[in-house]
């Protein structure tokens, strides 16, 4: 009976906290595209479209700091951006709490909290083409 208790509380450990959170790539591109109505008010989507930030278009994949055209990087964001690239976790990590990312960003956007919205907006922009 013991060892019986021991199994089923291993395996409901691994439900909470592994096997059943979701994966980042298992976000709601629909969904996504509903909390990036956020983000629209200084970022487009569109190739060499930018507005006051940089566009978005392809960036899962990009260099940081690196979009085409676009000239107004803070120099905190040129300096954070050194050999990185923007991955679906560095995505996720500045998404969260831009500023407490990158100190000194211009991106005025507090973050989005909850790590399904995060999910969802990264599984939209991938999704753009």
């Amino acid at each position: 009976m013991k060892v019986r208790n021991t199994v089923i509380a291993g395996l409901g450990a691994l439900f909470v906290f592994g096997l059943g959170a979701p994966a980042m790539a298992d976000g709601d591109a629909a969904a996504g595209k509903k909390v990036f109505a956020k983000c629209r008010a200084c970022h487009k989507l569109e190739a060499g479209k930018h507005g006051v930030g940089p566009s978005l278009h392809n960036i899962v994949g990009r260099e940081v700091a690196t979009a085409d055209g676009f000239t107004k990087y803070s120099k905190a964001m040129k300096a954070f951006g050194e050999g990185k690239t923007w991955d679906e976790d560095l995505l996720n990590s500045f998404l969260e709490k831009p500023k407490g990312l990158v100190k000194g960003t211009k991106m005025a956007f507090p973050g989005l909290r909850k790590p399904e919205q995060r999910a969802d907006v990264i599984a939209y922009l991938k999704s753009v083409e």
